[in-house]
């Protein structure tokens, strides 16, 4: 994710200080890593270098010197350039659950079990995102990105059933390539 294409995406809905853009992020993204204030400010910071944002004031409503930022236009278009590219697919797959089930296969472990227990824990982090985005009360950004999680667990579910069904085969390949 683009840290500085969302902050100029928030931006767009009107000036703020850098601890407002840091709790939109988190409510419109609640499936992200919350974004650090340092990284907040390091980042606005280099927005207003680039000319896509600049100070609209300061303020201190009785407490420390805030700072306000605002969107240029430069970087309105930006960020509008930025939402409209298309994502590549990525080129490779890298995933935790993959490699662990080819060590369990290399090193002579249980792989059907590592499936079984990450099931498990998949089934059970599915349940937790179905239940948040059906709360009475949910905006439609978090509903969202349970959606897209809940896709991507589904995916990692039916994968996880190839692979168990294919055990014994990938297993028995496994075992005569490292005989040659």
């Amino acid at each position: 994710m683009s840290t500085r294409h969302i902050l100029l995406g928030l931006l767009a809905k009107g000036p703020s200080h850098g601890y407002d853009l840091k709790r939109r992020h988190d409510e419109h993204f609640p499936q992200a890593r919350p974004l650090a204030y340092g990284q907040v400010y390091t980042t606005l910071q280099r927005l207003v270098r680039d000319g896509l944002a600049e100070v609209a004031g300061t303020d201190a409503d009785g407490g420390p010197e805030r700072t306000l930022y605002r969107l240029t236009p430069d970087g309105a278009r930006a960020a509008a350039d930025w939402a409209g590219q298309i994502t590549p697919p990525a080129p490779f797959v890298a995933n935790e659950i993959f490699a662990k089930v080819v060590v369990a296969i290399l090193t002579g472990g249980d792989p059907a079990a590592q499936l079984a227990a990450q099931r498990t824990a998949h089934m059970e982090r599915m349940r937790e995102l179905t239940a948040v985005k059906t709360a009475a009360d949910t905006d439609l950004t978090t509903v969202l990105a349970a959606d897209y999680a809940l896709n991507h667990l589904d995916a990692d579910l039916r994968w996880m059933a190839t692979t168990q069904a294919r055990l014994t085969t990938l297993t028995a390949v496994t075992v005569e390539v490292d005989r040659a």
